[in-house]
């Protein structure tokens, strides 16, 4: 009996281009990527056909490539599909548990995530109150002013967080249309500094532990007058956080009940969590 020749590995173009992709996302590629010449001995290929693959699958913003060692790493166009179909699958679970959140506390309810520096909010569900706070979908303003911001970052260690500090700590940029604000204002007002929770990155290690210890941030006018909220972790199967569970609501219906809207968002953000495996 004839035995079948053994299928050829990396046979078509796409296979060979997976096998770079899997190979820059290995440990090994972790600690600032991979060069050309790394590239082409590992995966066994000639040099000028790994350069131009490297660099086809760089135009196209599946890799990056480092601008002083020119190595290549994976890339944001990547991450953001497979951000994607997290999301996507997220936000089908939240979007019944915003609205829930929602009916129960009269106030508008957000989901959010990190994308670097930033808190992006990916869904939002508005209170029935006519005097409310609005939807910030598609907006992103720094993570370390927000509760939601550093909810996401209380599971990282302290390493990791001073390299993040040190690059994103100065950030204070809103990117997207900023919804009209409580008061009616589409600009946010500047709160008074005694207001600030966080203003450097001592404070924000403090602040960090306070909400392991508590499982929920609190926002009192830090942001804007009159505003107040809570935000919760949500994790998933693994226990990492992967979104913050946000509740915002004017000061005068909330202020003197902070405490137990934030007890509330993180009793339905472990509710969330559940029903996405999370532990």
């Amino acid at each position: 009996m004839t035995t079948p020749p053994a299928p050829r590995r990396n046979a078509s173009g796409l296979a060979r281009d997976i096998e770079i992709l899997e190979l820059l996302g290995s440990a090994e590629a972790a600690d600032g990527g991979l060069g050309v010449v790394q590239v082409a001995q590992r995966t066994g290929r000639d040099k000028a056909v790994i350069s131009r693959s490297l660099a086809t699958l760089a135009e196209s913003g599946l890799l990056a490539r480092d601008p002083l060692t020119l190595n290549y790493r994976l890339g944001p166009r990547l991450y953001a599909l497979a951000g994607r179909t997290v999301e996507g699958r997220l936000a089908g679970h939240a979007r019944t548990a915003l609205r829930r959140v929602t009916q129960n506390t009269r106030e508008t309810a957000h989901l959010c995530v990190l994308r670097g520096g930033n808190v992006l909010t990916i869904l939002s569900e508005l209170s029935p109150h006519e005097f409310r706070t609005t939807g910030w979908e598609g907006v992103t303003t720094a993570a370390w002013r927000t509760p939601s911001g550093r909810v996401l970052l209380s599971d990282w260690d302290e390493e990791s967080l001073s390299a993040w500090y040190r690059e994103h700590g100065q950030d204070t940029a809103i990117v997207g249309p900023v919804p009209p604000t409580a008061s009616g204002l589409s600009v946010l007002p500047a709160p008074p500094a005694s207001k600030a929770v966080v203003t450097d990155f001592d404070s924000l290690l403090v602040e960090l532990e306070r909400i392991r210890s508590t499982g929920y941030a609190l926002l009192d006018e830090e942001l804007e007058l009159g505003v107040v909220g809570a935000s919760a972790p949500i994790v998933d199967h693994t226990g990492r956080i992967v979104a913050a569970l946000n509740v915002s609501a004017p000061k005068v219906r909330i202020a003197d009940r902070l405490d137990s809207l934030g007890r509330y968002v993180a009793s339905s953000a472990r509710e969330l969590s559940r029903t996405l495996g999370g532990v």
